[in-house]
């Protein structure tokens, strides 16, 4: 096997004329130039130089070696500068998957926050709900998922070969419309139980809210009627802000968007879901990887 070290030497050599001359320009012994240059005709099993007076000559075997040295050098050399810009946050790429409502609220001040502090860090953005975006992260189509999982839900494990960074943890709310009775004259200090519900029409958001939704109403005793259903959180408060039913959404996903004609209420019993940024072991390592983390944590607790 060649090595590098070796293809330096040779290119000293054939440059100076000689062992000792190499050697002042590589800042070793002629004896190390030596051994070096025994090694390198091992390896490739032929002379690469012959003595000629007191210089050395090049084979012809020692001069297609150093020409292609010099390319090959050249691009180790551009290789390790690329890796420590990647090192040293001078350079380097993230891919980032969210969810909508993570995407509108946590994740600009976070990018903003990291293309200041390593301008070199380049950070592209798609969106997808979970399970989706972790399946992107393991199929390797992304290097952090931000994701949520529903406080007591089942399948905790899921995560279990991630690195998971837990971010923060976001209730849900009921929105009912403005001019609905209970929106003002709610028991308690804006706080409805789900229970008040029961016979409303329901806008329902993504499918794992759906399902979230479902199963917190019928831990209190009914079955919400749902009329509407889309993954748009706009939509949703946009449909209840008309009158159309009630919603039940992460106070997140409320705060991406300018309710009109909708009020909030703090809902009984507490719901919770946890907002974390995973990412592989691997990819953990990696700076710009690391720093992108950092600055959602940051962000989180603001």
């Amino acid at each position: 096997m060649i090595e590098a070290r070796h293809l330096r030497v040779l290119r000293a050599v054939a440059t100076t004329g000689s062992f000792s001359a190499a050697a002042r320009e590589l800042g070793c012994t002629q004896p190390a130039v030596s051994q070096q240059m025994k090694a390198l005709e091992g390896s490739v099993g032929t002379p690469l130089l012959v003595r000629a007076g007191r210089e050395m000559r090049l084979t012809q075997a020692g001069e297609a070696l150093v020409r292609h040295a010099t390319g090959i050098l050249a691009g180790l050399t551009a290789a390790e500068e690329e890796v420590a810009a990647i090192a040293g946050l001078r350079a380097g790429r993230v891919r980032l998957v969210s969810f909508p409502s993570g995407s509108s609220t946590l994740v600009p001040t976070a990018l903003a926050a990291l293309r200041a502090a390593h301008p070199g860090t380049r950070v592209s953005l798609e969106e997808a709900e979970p399970p989706r975006s972790v399946e992107l992260l393991r199929e390797g189509d992304c290097d952090i998922a931000l994701a949520f999982r529903y406080e007591g839900a089942a399948g905790a494990e899921e995560w279990a070969d991630l690195v998971v960074r837990p971010l923060l943890t976001d209730r849900l709310v009921a929105l009912l419309p403005e001019r609905h009775p209970l929106a003002h004259n709610a028991p308690g200090s804006g706080s409805l139980a789900i229970g008040a519900l029961a016979d409303e029409p329901w806008i329902a958001g993504c499918p794992r809210c759906r399902g979230q939704l479902v199963e917190v109403c019928e831990s209190a005793g009914f079955t919400p009627r749902i009329d509407f259903a889309t993954d748009d959180y706009p939509a949703v408060v946009g449909l209840v802000g008309a009158g159309l039913g009630v919603a039940v959404l992460p106070q997140l996903a409320v705060e991406s968007v300018r309710p009109r004609g909708v009020r909030m209420l703090t809902l009984e019993p507490s719901v919770r879901r946890e907002i974390v940024a995973l990412t592989l072991p691997d990819l953990a390592q990696v700076p710009a990887v690391a720093a992108t983390l950092e600055q959602l944590a940051r962000t989180a607790r603001r």
